[in-house]
């Protein structure tokens, strides 16, 4: 299996800090905001967006992570690490590493519409533009063209590391 890098670590850090920055910026009336991830690569890149948040703005910010089957989103429970009552008339942003099928993020949003949102955004690193769910990335590091038989590897940490890639796999 032949693998393309498509973006470096360091590529990768200021795709993340351009991220934080447009959320900071479309945010900044918020009296706070909370980062929801979901589980996974999701989980590490909120993580990475909340600490540039945090040394870029002053609003307070709240992580919670969504779990949820990737593959089949109907066979369990979608989880959240906090109780949903929390969401209730706040501003949410929803982070995941790629955004393919749109299945992922529409259960995620979708969990989350239960409690009762002000408003929910997304953000992913990866946007493959394969849609088969009405959702958009609001916030994406890169908009990448692909066929159905390629995949897209993520490996990201939870500091900035010189092993931080994202690959294309045919």
């Amino acid at each position: 299996m032949a693998r393309t890098q498509i973006l470096t670590a360091d590529q990768i850090e200021r795709k993340l800090q351009r991220i934080a920055r447009q959320i900071a910026e479309e945010f900044f009336a918020a009296p706070s905001l909370h980062v929801v991830s979901i589980a996974g690569n999701g989980e590490i890149m909120g993580r990475r967006l909340v600490g540039i948040l945090d040394s870029i703005c002053d609003m307070p910010l709240h992580e919670a992570t969504v779990r949820l089957n990737k593959v089949n989103p109907l066979s369990e429970s979608v989880t959240c690490t906090v109780d949903l009552s929390s969401f209730k008339d706040q501003h949410i942003v929803l982070i995941d590493d790629v955004l393919n099928s749109g299945k992922t993020l529409i259960y995620g949003v979708n969990h989350l519409l239960n409690s009762g949102p002000k408003r929910i955004a997304t953000a992913v690193m990866i946007d493959r533009i394969h849609r088969k769910f009405p959702i958009r990335a609001d916030f994406c590091g890169l908009s990448l063209s692909t066929n159905l038989k390629e995949n897209i590897v993520i490996e990201i940490h939870a500091t900035p590391s010189d092993q931080d890639t994202a690959d294309l796999m045919d």
